[in-house]
C-alpha cells in the first residue's frame, strides 16, 4: 500500500532540531505586496533571564543606606560586609556596591559601558502603596508567582494573559528591517520560550557553544544512502502538496524554513574569537550568540533578537552557601553572569560592533529584604517584587542609575507591607513596559507601532528611560 502523505509525514525520520512554529497560523496568509527595504545598520538586543527571581538586593547595593540594608539582613547571615562590595559612584550620583561576585560588571560600569535601572517590575499602571493595600490600584495577575511573573517579564502585558512576547511582537513590526534575508530574526539558546514568540515570527531555537552551528539543525534520515535521498526526495516533493490547507501551509513553511536555515549554517562555518568565553551554562549561551552575530553579514541579516536563560535563582535557602570552597548559590550563579556578559561584550569589541549590540537582564522579581532563615548555608529570600536591571553595550548611557532606588526599609515608603510585619517587598516605580519600549526604539521600533507592541505604555509617563544613546 502507498503510504499517505499524513502517514509519511508521521512516520519519517527528519528531526529539524528547535525551530518551532511559534505563530499563528492565521498569520501564513499575510504576504506582502512591497518588498522590504534592509535597514542599513546592524543591531541586535540579547536577553539574559535570571530564571527563579534574582534577589536584586543583593546584586546592587546602596551604600547610602547600607545601615538600614545590614540592619535587615545582617544577622540573618545574608547581608554582603561593605568592604567586600564594589563600590561605584554613578554620574547621576548616590553611592553604591556591586555584589563581589561582579567584578566585571563594576569595571564596565566604570567605563560607561554598563547602567543599572533601578526598582523596575510587572505593573499594570502607576501604584502606591495605599492603592495597592487599599486595592483601589490595578496589580498585575498572579503577583508573587513564578510562572505568571515570568510570563509577565516576557509579554510585557501585566493585565492579561498574552500569547505573545514583546521580543516577538518587536520582531513582528521590524521584520521589514530585515530586507530579503530568510534567516530567523529572532534565536533562543534556551528552548522555545514566550518572550521571542510573535504573530508572525517565529522563533529559531538551537543549542550552546558546544554543538557547532553546522549540527544545530541535524536532518536525519535513516537508511541507506539511496533510500535516504529517496526519502528526501519524496519528502520535499509532499512538501509542496496541499499548501491551500491552513495548517498544512504552516507546517509546510515550518520545515522549509528549518531546512533553509541549516543549509545557511552548515555552509558558514563556526567563527572563532580571540575572546575566551567561560565554559558555563550561561557562558555557552553567549558565545553560540557571538558566533551568529559574527555571521551577520553573510547571512544578510540586520535586525537580530536572542534569549539565553540562567536558572537557579529561586534561593529561598542557601543564596550564600559556599560549595567545595566556591561561591554557590546566587553569588555563583551571578559570577556566570558578569563573566559571560562580559564575555559577550569583549567579543563585540573584537567584531567591531560594540555599539550594535545591547545586552540586558531580566527576572520573574526580586526577593524580599527580609531574610528567610540563617546561616550561611541556609540564610535565602523570598518572593517580591521590584528588582534591578543591568543593560550593556556601546550604545548605553553606561556610568549612571536608572528609575528611582527603593527605600531601604522593610515597611518603608517603598514597601507593599507596612504594619506590624514589613518584608520589604518593593513596589515598582518603572514599568517593564518602559523598560522595553527604551530598548525597542533604540533596536528601531517605529513610533506608530508601540501602541501595538506595548499596549499599556501609555499609563506611564514616559516611554523611553534614557538609558539608551
Amino acid at each position: 500500500m502507498t503510504p499517505s502523505r499524513r502517514d509519511f509525514l508521521r512516520t519519517t525520520a527528519c528531526a529539524l532540531g528547535g525551530l518551532a512554529l511559534a505563530s499563528s497560523v492565521e498569520s501564513f496568509q499575510a504576504v506582502s505586496a512591497l518588498t522590504p527595504q534592509a535597514s542599513p545598520d546592524y543591531r541586535a538586543l540579547v536577553c539574559v533571564f535570571m530564571n527563579g527571581g534574582n534577589d536584586g538586593n543583593n546584586m546592587v547595593v546602596s551604600l547610602d543606606q547600607y545601615p538600614a540594608y545590614s540592619a535587615a539582613r545582617g544577622a540573618a547571615g545574608l547581608a554582603i560586609p561593605q568592604a567586600s562590595l564594589l563600590p561605584v559612584s554613578p554620574a547621576n550620583g548616590g553611592s553604591y556596591g556591586f555584589h563581589p561576585s561582579m567584578t566585571e560588571m563594576q569595571s564596565l560600569f566604570n567605563q560607561g559601558r554598563l547602567a543599572v535601572l533601578c526598582n523596575s517590575g510587572t505593573l499594570v499602571e502607576p501604584l502606591t502603596r495605599a492603592a495597592y493595600q487599599s486595592g483601589a490600584g490595578k496589580r498585575p495577575l498572579q503577583l508573587f508567582s513564578h510562572s505568571d511573573q515570568v510570563a509577565l517579564f516576557q509579554t510585557a502585558i501585566a493585565d492579561s494573559v498574552s500569547q505573545t512576547g514583546w521580543g516577538g511582537r518587536v520582531a513582528d513590526r521590524t521584520v521589514g528591517l530585515n530586507g530579503a534575508a530568510t534567516f530567523p530574526q529572532n534565536v533562543s539558546i534556551a528552548g522555545i520560550n514566550l518572550f521571542l514568540t510573535g504573530g508572525n515570527t517565529r522563533q529559531l531555537a538551537i543549542a550552546d557553544s558546544n554543538t557547532t552551528l553546522a549540527n544545530v539543525l541535524p536532518l536525519t534520515m535513516t537508511g541507506s544512502t539511496g533510500e535516504v535521498n529517496s526519502r528526501l526526495a519524496s519528502f520535499n516533493e509532499l512538501r509542496t502538496l496541499d499548501n491551500g490547507h491552513k495548517l498544512v501551509k504552516a507546517a509546510s513553511d515550518t520545515r522549509s524554513s528549518a531546512m533553509q536555515t541549516r543549509v545557511a549554517l552548515a555552509s558558514v562555518g563556526n567563527p572563532t574569537f580571540a575572546t575566551t568565553f567561560p565554559n558555563t551554562t550561561l557562558g555557552r549561551q553567549l558565545q553560540q550568540i557571538a558566533r551568529l552575530i559574527a555571521l551577520r553579514d553573510t547571512l544578510g541579516i540586520k535586525r537580530q533578537i536572542f534569549f539565553a536563560q540562567l536558572g537557579g535563582f529561586d534561593t529561598h535557602s542557601g543564596q550564600r552557601a559556599v560549595v567545595n570552597n566556591q561561591p554557590g548559590g546566587q553569588d555563583g550563579l551571578l559570577l556566570q553572569v558578569s563573566q559571560a556578559m562580559n564575555a559577550l561584550y569583549a567579543a563585540t569589541v573584537e567584531m567591531g560592533i560594540q555599539n550594535n549590540v545591547t545586552t540586558f537582564t531580566l527576572s520573574d522579581f526580586s526577593r524580599t529584604l527580609n531574610p528567610a532563615g540563617s546561616g550561611q548555608n541556609q540564610v535565602g529570600s523570598d518572593h517580591a517584587w521590584g528588582n534591578h536591571h543591568l543593560i550593556l553595550g556601546g550604545a548605553v548611557r553606561g556610568g549612571s542609575f536608572y528609575g528611582t532606588y527603593p527605600t531601604l526599609a522593610a515597611g518603608g515608603p517603598d514597601d507593599t507591607d507596612g504594619g506590624s510585619t514589613p518584608r520589604g517587598r518593593w513596589i515598582p516605580t518603572t514599568s517593564v513596559e518602559q523598560y522595553a519600549a527604551t530598548l525597542a526604539s533604540w533596536y528601531g521600533l517605529s513610533q506608530s507601532d508601540f501602541p501595538a507592541v506595548f499596549p499599556l505604555l501609555d499609563r506611564f509617563p514616559t516611554a523611553n528611560m534614557g538609558f539608551m544613546s
